[in-house]
């Protein structure tokens, strides 16, 4: 048995970020009026660069 670390694995692959992107796309548009959907919106456009 190695004494080294595991390697860990990714949680989410390329597609789901894809998928939240589109959900949370979908989520902005329904809370528009709401103020918390600027929060929602930036978290859009960070899932795009990394999806």
């Amino acid at each position: 048995m190695s004494n080294e670390p595991q390697r860990s694995r990714a949680v989410f692959s390329t597609e789901d970020f894809s998928l939240m992107k589109e959900a949370v796309g979908a989520y902005v548009r329904q809370i528009a009026d709401d103020p918390k959907s600027v929060k929602f919106s930036n978290l859009y456009h960070r899932l795009g660069r990394v999806g």
